[in-house]
């Protein structure tokens, strides 16, 4: 019998590293009655906490919001969060990047749409985003990139 090894996945602790509301057409932009064209970027990234087994995942939210004449508001969130992870190095990226994003696109939602309220425009829902998806995505895009590679 071989021993399996114990999993361990725990949050310590989520923040906001950076944040940013800017909407430099402000009162005036109130006046436009065209709706924006609203664009949703997403980005995870993470690292390695040393001597500590804690990792640090940011997942960065930007929202821009415009017309074809007019910049009604961008908006940008680092929310960020220590989380432990052992016993899963075979499954670290997948943790790193699915669990832990899924853990803190909650807040980073409620941050946004907060700050876009306060800003004065409707209230801005993020739609749930399929970080698995993405995940399996990315890694059939990086398998793809190094079998076109020449040997």
């Amino acid at each position: 019998m071989s021993e399996q090894t114990e999993i361990s996945f725990n949050l310590k602790k989520v923040y906001v590293k950076d944040i940013s509301f800017e909407s430099p057409l402000s009162p005036q932009i109130f006046l436009n009655e065209q709706s924006p064209e609203v664009d949703v970027q997403m980005n995870i990234t993470n690292s390695t906490l040393e001597d500590t087994g804690l990792y640090e995942v940011v997942l960065t939210i930007t929202v821009t919001a415009k017309s074809a004449d007019s910049n009604f508001f961008l908006c940008e969130v680092q929310q960020a969060g220590l989380f432990e992870v052992s016993g899963a190095e075979n499954e670290l990226p997948m943790v790193l990047e699915i669990a832990c994003p899924n853990i803190l696109l909650p807040f980073v939602r409620e941050a946004v749409s907060d700050l876009v309220g306060k800003g004065g425009f409707p209230q801005l829902l993020i739609n749930p985003i399929n970080f698995e998806g993405l995940y399996h995505q990315k890694m059939m895009a990086q398998q793809s990139e190094t079998g076109q590679k020449p040997n």
